[in-house]
Formats: C-alpha cells, sequence, structure tokens
C-alpha cells in the first residue's frame, strides 16, 4: 500500500522560508512522478511542481525562483523548500503520486 505523509508546514512570517517533507511508503520515488500540489483558502488545488523520474523539476510561474523540490532516494523522501514566503502562499501543501494523496500540511504565512 502506497502512503504518502507530509510534514514541516506552520506559522512562518513574510520573507521567512520552509521546508517541507514527504515521506514515501510502498514505492520508491525515484522511478516514479512526484508532484506538489497547494490549495488555499477558497480556491481550488492547483500543481506548483512536478519532479519527473529522470530530468528537471517543473515548476508553476505563480512559485518559480521561490521554490525548489528535491529528493532524498535513501531516504525515500521528496522535499519542498520555499523561500521569500509571502502571505499569499498560505495554503494546504500535498504531495501527490498518481492517484495517491497525501493527507496535506498546513502553512501560514503572516505576521
Amino acid at each position: 500500500q502506497v502512503q504518502l505523509e507530509e510534514s514541516g508546514g506552520g506559522l512562518v512570517q513574510p520573507g521567512g522560508s520552509l521546508r517541507l517533507s514527504c515521506a514515501v511508503s510502498g514505492m520508491i520515488v525515484s522511478a516514479n512522478i512526484i508532484s506538489w500540489y497547494r490549495q488555499a483558502p477558497g480556491k481550488e488545488r492547483e500543481r506548483i511542481s512536478l519532479t519527473p523520474c529522470g530530468g528537471n523539476t517543473g515548476y508553476a510561474e505563480s512559485v518559480k525562483g521561490r521554490l525548489t523540490s528535491s529528493r532524498d532516494n535513501d531516504k525515500n523522501t521528496v522535499y519542498l523548500q520555499k523561500n521569500s514566503l509571502k502571505p499569499k502562499d498560505t495554503a494546504v501543501y500535498y504531495c501527490n503520486a498518481g492517484q495517491i494523496w497525501g493527507q496535506g500540511t498546513l502553512v501560514n504565512v503572516s505576521l
């Protein structure tokens, strides 16, 4: 059974940074496409990054330059490093692999 578990969310001030983790069990992250999504209050869920099995990660225009997704194959974990956070980045962040979703982790950017 494939499971994705996000962690690392919390309250952060504007301009700050945060690293989210997605621990994966039941499949090998290096052999699968892993995406990060977010859903802001009152808005639809949007994909913000997609990491293919090989090649470079693609990012949404809304986060390009402020976000880096990486993968630790030994830990079977995917990370999302977010810098220069803005209040509009407040959302629940989800890890996704095909039909499988994590439970999400809340990031609140506020003073």
